[in-house]
């Protein structure tokens, strides 16, 4: 991608009146001397691309100047951990045309800090650095906050790597698709799609992969992988592959079997709906609250026709019912990090009703987000004594408590919001009933 001498422009056309300087991630010792396999920050790879430790990046807005500075390496490290790019490489690989030595910055800053009176750093950076400012001043979350309204919206370069992302992903998925049987264990359908995103050239999942059988779907963020699927399960598999920091994040529930049980079919078939329509709906102009709110009302209606949700939908919506089987929000800002942040104080909307949700904007073209409604039956919640005085007139809690053994159902798509229509779905994975039971058939004969 090309794209990193324009996020940097755009850094400092936003920040005119500071000097900017960004501290690269640093290697994390999980135990004794190996260190956790290394992920650049998001930022710092959002301007520069550098795949590697310890690197910083100075802007001077004033002159219009970018400089990397790299790490200098010795001869063992080379023994050790092989090649790191020079000055001259590094001018090439990243499209910088300032390289320098990190040992150099005091010399830089000298030249660099001439008429500004204010600093752009990351804490941890500034913090190592403060010598070299001295009293001018830091404004780190003005950073921030610049550098997620800048994220938001994905260049043309951006979205090409979010589509390969999402392409090993469906990929991944698929393969799970095929492979999975009765009497598996949850960590080995976590190493087939492991297996199949190495494969195809993903070294980094966007996130620990949520593989779970049966009545652990219905745990949002489940995290153990060691059980085994018995012949009525339901596999829910939330997973997805990172390609040079871009994520993918796709969900996907089906039997364990062949077939879909009757009731797994009523529940799936409310969701799918549900998805459908807010996907639909997933346009420019659009506020995040609105695309929510269908999806509570799609899936209130569903549980109604289920006889498990009882009277008027808008008041199942308003009065909560609904989120103790849908507890969490129609999905999220993707891009570097697989739950970006909602775009900067800039795109910030009123949520007068406080609807419960992980971010609150207005959708703009550029914008990449998940669309994922689920239901879940979470013993948890539905034998909470509190919720059930609650809720007692809404909730048929005798018909609910007869799907504690079910687990969950959650499907999820990324889209591009786009100018004008309907967005752009990156996923390529089955998602209805007869898709996915015919795949599943097929691999069993």
């Amino acid at each position: 991608m090309n794209d990193y001498s324009l996020h940097r422009s755009a850094l400092m056309r936003r920040l005119p009146d500071g000097l900017i300087l960004l501290g690269g991630g640093v290697e994390i010792v999980r135990n004794h001397d190996n260190n956790f396999l290394f992920r650049q920050d998001s930022n710092f790879l959002y301007l520069t691309g550098v795949e590697e430790p310890d690197f910083l990046l100075l802007l001077d807005p004033k002159r219009r100047q970018s400089t990397l500075l790299i790490p200098r390496i010795d001869a063992k490290h080379r023994v050790w951990l092989g090649h790191v790019p020079g000055p001259a490489e590094c001018r090439k690989l990243f499209g910088v045309p300032r390289v320098a030595y990190s040992d150099t910055l005091p010399k830089l800053l000298k030249g660099s800090r001439k008429g500004y009176r204010k600093l752009y750093s990351d804490k941890p950076t500034h913090k190592k650095f403060r010598k070299l400012f001295g009293r001018l001043p830091n404004a780190p979350q003005a950073l921030l906050d610049t550098l997620w309204d800048l994220r938001a919206v994905k260049t043309p370069g951006e979205l090409a790597l979010m589509r390969k992302a999402s392409d090993i992903s469906s990929a991944a998925h698929l393969a799970v698709m095929k492979a999975l049987r009765p009497g598996m264990r949850e960590y080995e359908v976590q190493a087939v799609f492991e297996d199949e995103c190495l494969k195809r050239g993903a070294r980094h999942l966007a996130f620990p992969t949520i593989a779970a059988a049966g009545t652990n779907g219905a745990v949002l963020h489940y995290r153990f992988c060691q059980a085994k699927f018995k012949p009525g399960d339901l596999l829910l598999l939330d997973a997805g592959a990172e390609v040079h920091g871009y994520a993918g994040d796709i969900t996907r529930t089906f039997p364990a079997g062949t077939r879909f049980t009757r009731r797994q079919k009523d529940v799936y078939s409310v969701v799918l709906e549900a998805q459908k329509a807010c996907i639909d709906k997933a346009r420019a102009g659009v506020t995040s609250i609105e695309l929510h709110s269908l999806s509570m009302t799609k899936l209130a209606e569903g549980l109604k026709s289920m006889k498990i949700l009882k009277g008027d939908t808008a008041g199942l919506v308003e009065g909560g019912a609904i989120r103790l089987f849908y507890p969490h929000g129609i999905g999220h800002l993707m891009g570097l990090d697989v739950h970006d942040g909602a775009g900067g104080k800039r795109r910030k909307i009123p949520n007068p009703k406080k609807i419960p949700i992980r971010f609150e904007a207005r959708l703009e073209p550029g914008f990449v987000i998940t669309v994922e409604p689920g239901i879940y039956f979470i013993r948890a919640l539905l034998c909470d004594p509190e919720e059930r005085s609650k809720h007692r007139g809404s909730v048929d809690f005798s018909r609910a408590e007869t799907f504690l053994d079910f687990g969950g159902v959650r499907i999820e798509d990324d889209v591009v919001i786009r100018p004008h229509g309907p967005p752009l779905n990156l996923t390529s994975v089955p998602k209805e009933i007869r898709d996915i039971e015919a795949l599943r058939w097929r691999s069993r004969n």
